[in-house]
């Protein structure tokens, strides 16, 4: 297994396995990364070979600072002030690359495009240390659910990597938003942790939504894909009641019918609260999923603020599976 290391302890080997062209999982303030350097080939081959991951899927390319991400991409005036409002933060952009750009065609898949993000934290510390951006995907294997402490990655990709820095449970806890600035306006590729409502605030006009990809040809950015972040049981969503032999995911004070009936029942927020629900989303998931249950009930949640993202995050993990 993984090498598990507290992030004091952390620096020197992930920076030494980065610059050899492996891979190292990092936390972020969203969920944990599967990190490589997006300049070498080997070592984004080897983030889709860990993840399984389709290698029409691009990657989110990781910054530590505005000049290096404008060396990578080409900025408009909109998605500048996006990233100057966001970041670092949980938001990503996706922007034409720059010519003369050093990062791997692995990365974005054979687009003209590249999905930046700058993230907080001991990954922008390795970023900065290392003077190179990592391209780093959620650290799970492809279309599961996704690792918010070292333990869960550990749990699920702990034997094919080396080391794992341990930074405890990630605040935000579901990716971040991805933002596409083009001709008829500002689009949210994937909800996320910046609520489409501080982007609307923050830019002074209405998003569009829109960033569900059902063949390689329509994925734009990572994270579209119609399923994604499953577990092994089913889900059903908006619940008014729990059936026999079926687990319970709830949010907020009141209980379904049926809730009784539960084989076991973890509510996202008892307060209702959607950043404790988003921070809690995939840990319940997985805990529920490990009950054996075949069929998780969801109860209701608002489409409004991150609801909007983690009612996505649901919908895709309840999405119908390929085999």
């Amino acid at each position: 297994m993984a090498e598990i290391l507290p992030l004091d302890k952390a620096l020197r080997p992930a920076l030494a396995l980065l610059a050899a062209g492996e891979v190292v999982a990092l936390p972020t303030e969203t969920v944990y990364g599967l990190a490589g350097d997006a300049t070498n080939g080997e070592a984004v081959a080897r983030i889709f070979e860990v993840k399984g991951r389709p290698r029409f899927n691009p990657l989110i390319v990781h910054v530590s600072s505005l000049d290096m991400a404008r060396k990578i991409a080409v900025f408009d005036a909109v998605s500048l002030k996006l990233a100057e409002t966001f970041w670092p933060g949980p938001l990503t952009l996706v922007l034409k690359l720059r010519e003369g750009h050093s990062i791997h065609p692995l990365v974005t898949t054979g687009l003209d495009t590249v999905a930046l993000r700058m993230p907080r934290g001991f990954a922008s510390t390795v970023i900065e240390t290392s003077g190179r951006p990592l391209a780093a995907p959620s650290a799970n294997s492809s279309g599961r659910i996704s690792g918010t402490t070292a333990e869960s990655v550990n749990e699920d990709l702990g034997a094919k990597i080396r080391l794992i820095a341990d930074g405890g449970p990630t605040p935000v806890g579901l990716e971040s938003t991805i933002v596409k600035v083009g001709p008829e306006g500002v689009r949210i590729l994937r909800p996320g942790g910046v609520a489409s409502e501080e982007i609307e605030a923050a830019l002074g006009v209405k998003v569009l939504r829109g960033g569900v990809a059902n063949s390689e040809a329509s994925v734009e950015a990572p994270g579209m894909l119609a399923s994604h972040y499953a577990p092994d049981a089913a889900l059903r969503l908006d619940a008014a009641e729990v059936a026999a032999g079926e687990a319970l995911l709830a949010f907020g004070p009141a209980r379904i019918a049926g809730a009784e009936r539960a084989v076991a029942v973890l509510n996202l927020s008892p307060a209702g609260d959607l950043r404790e629900a988003a921070a809690n989303l995939y840990h319940h998931m997985k805990a529920l999923d490990r009950t054996g249950a075949g069929v998780i009930a969801v109860a209701p949640i608002p489409a409004t603020g991150l609801g909007e993202a983690i009612r996505d995050r649901l919908g895709r993990a309840a999405a119908p599976r390929d085999g």
